[in-house]
């Protein structure tokens, strides 16, 4: 009984040291990672300035301009069958992410293509993070899409 009991603890006591080993691995890998960011802050935040310096701060787009924005490309391309989600920001420093759920459904693909390429036209001030499209269960000619858009905003220095 001693010998099965010490086999039994020694496979547990392996299997927790295995355990342990691969979370060292792992958090020892995370903390390089952050020290690797973490060192490269300087040329980030000069980086972020520099893009930010090439985009017009009037043309950036809060929340309820993305929510506007939206609607009316939506409205030009044809889509009736809209909604959208509430707006989720994110801040830093001088500027903000604006991002928004949208879906569509029972829309043809040429109404569909018209609000993306619209979309696409006001890049970098709007973006597209997420699209996925699924066909209509009623009717195989109709789809629906669902988005997640995002917008940048910045703030006046």
């Amino acid at each position: 009984f001693a010998v099965a009991a010490a086999a039994i603890w020694l496979s547990s006591l392996g299997a927790r040291a295995g355990r342990f080993l691969r979370a060292e691995r792992a958090t020892t890998a995370t903390m390089a990672e952050q020290a690797t960011w973490l060192s490269s802050k300087a040329a980030i935040e000069a980086s972020a300035q520099s893009a930010a310096s090439r985009l017009d701060p009037a043309s950036t787009l809060d929340t309820t301009r993305l929510l506007a924005e939206v609607a009316a490309i939506a409205t030009e391309s044809g889509l009736k069958n809209t909604t959208s989600g509430d707006p989720k920001d994110l801040r830093s420093g001088q500027f903000a992410v604006h991002t928004l759920q949208f879906s569509v459904t029972k829309v043809d693909w040429a109404a569909l293509k018209g609000f993306y390429l619209a979309l696409s036209k006001r890049s970098p001030y709007i973006g597209i993070e997420q699209f996925s499209v699924q066909v209509d269960r009623a009717n195989p000619a109709l789809l629906s899409a669902s988005f997640q858009i995002s917008s940048i905003e910045v703030s006046k220095n």
